[in-house]
């Protein structure tokens, strides 16, 4: 029996699993890697806030009953009608379609329940995996953003994929 891939919001209790797969060495392309688990508790206490004041929305993917990683929206402030979607894997799961799927539940979310028009995936350009979700997932390369995301205190051009609700 297949597994399933569901998302839910993101709970303390998931800062240790969370902590463990963002310190793997092979996490080259995301930026967030917490010194400790307190400092990831610490990150998933403001997402209730973030959630009232409508900037950041963020859930845990699981897979059956697994933690495998974490997907969210962010809003734009000045167009609350445009997101970006970020997320992460643990690298025993790549490969499995877990993040297509995981952003695809994210994107019907922000297009229903958040009333979004756009939303865009960025990722560093070598990230080839990453590149591959978003198109797997429907959204189509629109360009590359010069400095665009911050990885180690460098600043790095990124690939824009997009998608519009239709």
């Amino acid at each position: 029996m297949k597994k399933s891939v569901t998302i839910r919001y993101q709970q303390l209790g998931d800062a240790k699993r969370f902590y463990e797969i963002l310190n793997s060495p092979n996490f080259t392309y995301f930026p967030a890697k917490p010194k400790t688990i307190k400092e990831e508790r610490e990150f998933l206490r403001k997402n209730k806030e973030w959630r009232e004041q409508k900037v950041w929305f963020n859930f845990t993917i699981l897979y059956g009953n697994k933690i495998v990683g974490a997907v969210g929206v962010h809003c734009e402030l000045h167009r609350p009608y445009c997101g970006e979607i970020g997320y992460f894997v643990d690298e025993a799961y790549w490969g499995k379609g877990i993040a297509v799927k995981a952003v695809q539940l994210l994107e019907k979310f922000a297009f229903e329940e958040l009333d979004m028009v756009r939303i865009e995936i960025n990722m560093l350009k070598p990230n080839k995996a990453s590149a591959r979700v978003a198109e797997k997932a429907g959204y189509r390369k629109e360009g590359i953003a010069r400095s665009k995301l911050m990885l180690d205190g460098e600043a790095y051009d990124s690939y824009v994929y997009g998608k519009a609700r239709s």
